[in-house]
């Protein structure tokens, strides 16, 4: 399996996310979305870097288990409630994550499904087939 990330010249470069992913080969792990919850269901915290930080420790969790780590990772997408500093959980989720620039989504929602819920993290992941 070969994952190689593409960022043109022509359009802005960040050591956070990459443009695009091209992937050849392998099987593909859909992760649901993540909170930042423990594994009895109850939230980390009110503030939305305990919370992230959760969520991405959960998501790290699910790579081991099917085999991966974050360089698997070819695609997030993160739902943050409104009226949260989104530098915050970009920095909680680099103090868990580490420097693996995989293409994001990132939106502002009203709610979450879990009451008090910030954030919501899912992604895609490419393992070796």
């Amino acid at each position: 399996m070969k994952i190689t990330h593409v960022n043109p010249d022509g359009l802005h470069k960040s050591p956070v996310f990459s443009q695009a992913v091209v992937v050849e080969g392998g099987k593909t792990v859909y992760i649901g979305g993540q909170n930042g919850v423990l594994s009895d269901g109850t939230l980390v915290g009110d503030t939305l870097a305990a919370q992230t930080e959760q969520a991405y420790k959960n998501m790290l969790e699910i790579l081991k288990t099917v085999g991966a780590s974050q360089e698997n990772v070819v695609k997030q997408t993160i739902y943050v409630v409104k009226g949260q500093d989104i530098r915050e959980g970009f920095a909680a989720a680099q103090k868990v994550w580490g420097n693996f620039p995989t293409p994001i989504s990132f939106l502002f929602v009203e709610s979450l499904g879990v009451s008090g819920a910030l954030v919501e993290i899912e992604a895609i992941a490419v393992i070796d087939a």
